[in-house]
């Protein structure tokens, strides 16, 4: 019999740092740093993320046989640093004021080393050859047009392959820094008053409040008009950023040019009211990401002829993009990394290691991502103790819980193992009655303290879902937004965004059967088989991931009852108004 192979992937180096543990091809765990030193969007080392996989999976660091490193450190130096510094004398100042970070990733094996205690095999993989892997083999599947979008891996923004017979067959690499869509989104993002590398699915959100086609004040143009010089088409999959626009492959945290500044204005401070200016800007920077994106698939699928797609890369998170691609009618179905920022190359890095040893490994369908950490009904109840708090243990949890959320109550559900990715799939959720529509305004003004224009997602029964929602596949994990129904709109409007769209969570029994059994509960009570589900955190804070988090996290807003797995705990005295 032959001996099991392990291997840890890591994500270092840039935001969302992760681990992920992977043995005989088969991911065990795959954690978030920011969900143990509560640093959203960390790029601390993944420390705790790398023994929390370890936990999960009952293994010590000596049973590791490889880690793997969702980056190559050596081609980054060459291609971001030394080659333009050949061509360049700006290009040397810039290595020169790089010199500590090039050094960094010089050492990064030492790094790895020290902090992990690994004496074995460290083996180095491409970023977006990682994205690449971490969505096209848990897709399931045979063969589909395998894309990344993001902001920058070694040098390059985007990567488009085939996937076959197990292989990645790449086509496409030429998207350079600082072409990048990922990066244009940031710097819009940056530009609008809000956080980049983070907020960027605000913009998202903000965009269907705009109007892409008005004119800009003072200029002639039209807001799309200009953000098809700033985006602009060179070729079948490339695109250029007009260095006109920009200014962040010159200053850092610049960002925009001030040609940009003297069209558009100066940037808006986060104190300072959201126009429709700015809503325009927004709408117009959605326009054209999903025309070039819609593109460059559509000339995929005609010259591959594959009919399936697997997305990956951060601008993969943009769940209106997706719907796009989805009602096109380009693919016959979908899959996104539902981790498709950063933190899933660690997992992409894991199949690329168990591949070169495996050559029979073939993608195998997986919709159960909650692999993060886990809690013993002992502990729950030890830290609900620990806090003084009075619970119960109903006979039927889905059954109570159902009831208090028929009668508008807002339940903090923490179940199971945590979600990884950004997306609260129902083990780590916020949860209230998708009705009347001011359910989201509640939500949003006593618990989440977010921007009241943001919507909610619904998650659905499955076998509910075409009676809602206009969508022709699966979304096991809130990744496409398609348009509602005229049912939903009249039964689910909180859930419902100014655009007609909603952010969509299919749920089946297999996937995740207590929040299914949630559901159907709710369903019976209310003839709704939908609730409205967010994630278990408030803004600016990452999704909660232990009890005591959660704890802290319902006793200081206006949550009115918490279910950490089968303990129920109620604030009697805060009975929703709604």
């Amino acid at each position: 019999m032959s001996r099991s192979f392990t291997v840890v992937g890591i994500n270092y180096g840039g935001h969302d740092t992760s681990a992920a543990l992977m043995r005989d091809g088969q991911l065990l765990a795959a954690c978030e740093q920011e969900r143990y030193t509560r640093d959203k969007h960390s790029r601390r080392f993944p420390t705790e993320a790398i023994q929390g996989c370890l936990d999960l999976a009952n293994l010590t660091m000596p049973e590791v046989d490889v880690v793997a490193y969702a980056f190559e450190p050596l081609y980054h130096i060459r291609e971001a640093y030394l080659r333009p510094a050949m061509s360049s004398r700006d290009r040397v100042g810039t290595l020169i004021h790089n010199i500590g970070r090039i050094e960094e990733n010089f050492l990064i094996e030492n790094m790895i080393r020290d902090k992990t205690g690994f004496e074995g095999e460290i083996e180095y993989y491409n970023h977006h050859l990682c994205h690449l892997a971490s969505t096209w083999y848990p897709s399931g599947f045979d063969e589909a047009v395998v894309v990344s979008f993001d902001g920058i891996g070694e040098i390059e923004t985007g990567m488009l392959a085939v996937g076959r017979n197990g292989l990645l067959d790449v086509f496409h690499r030429d998207s350079r820094f600082p072409d990048s869509l990922g990066l244009i989104y940031s710097a819009i993002t940056h530009y609008l008053g809000w956080r980049h590398h983070c907020d960027e699915g605000i913009i998202m959100g903000l965009a269907c409040y705009g109007d892409p086609t008005a004119r800009i004040p003072g200029d002639d143009r039209r807001y799309y008009q200009v953000f098809e010089e700033i985006i602009q088409e060179t070729s079948s999959y490339s695109y250029s950023v007009n260095p006109k626009w920009i200014a962040y492959h010159q200053v850092r945290d610049k960002w925009v040019s001030d040609h940009f500044h003297e069209v558009f204005g100066e940037k808006r401070e986060v104190s300072e009211p959201v126009t429709q200016h700015h809503k325009n800007i927004a709408a117009a920077l959605q326009l054209r990401l999903e025309n070039l994106v819609l593109a460059q698939l559509e000339r995929a699928s005609h010259e591959t002829g594959l009919s399936r797609l697997c997305l990956s890369g951060g601008v993969a998170l943009n769940c209106s993009m997706n719907g796009k691609i989805e009602n096109s009618g380009i693919f016959e179905e979908i899959f996104i990394q539902p981790a498709s920022g950063d933190s899933g190359v660690a997992t992409g890095a894991c199949f690329l290691a168990q591949k070169e040893r495996t050559s029979s490994l073939e993608p195998r369908r997986m919709h159960n991502f909650y692999l993060g950490s886990k809690y013993s009904a002992n502990e729950i109840e030890t830290a609900l103790r620990d806090r003084g708090l009075y619970i119960e243990k109903p006979i039927d949890i889905y059954e109570q819980t159902s009831v208090r959320l028929a009668e508008g109550k807002i339940v903090g559900w923490f179940q199971d193992r945590s979600e990884f990715g950004p997306r609260a799939l129902g083990n780590r959720s916020i949860l209230t009655r998708p009705f009347p529509a001011e359910m989201k305004d509640v939500l949003n003004s006593r618990v989440k303290f977010r921007e009241d224009f943001r919507p909610f997602a619904p998650a659905v029964l499955y076998e509910y879902a075409n009676d809602f929602f206009e969508i022709k596949q699966e979304s096991a994990h809130m990744l496409i937004a398609s348009q509602a129904t005229e049912r939903a709109r009249n039964e689910i409007p909180a859930t419902v965004h100014v655009d007609n769209s909603c952010r969509v969570q299919t749920v089946k029994l297999e996937n995740n059967p207590r929040f299914y059994k949630l559901l159907s509960a709710f369903f019976e009570n209310t003839g709704c088989p939908v609730l409205l589900n967010t994630s278990f955190n408030v803004k600016g804070q990452p999704i909660v991931d232990t009890p005591f988090q959660a704890i802290d996290c319902y006793l200081s807003t206006n949550i009115d009852c918490l279910v950490l797995g089968d303990y129920f705990v109620e604030k009697i005295d805060k009975a929703s108004e709604i």
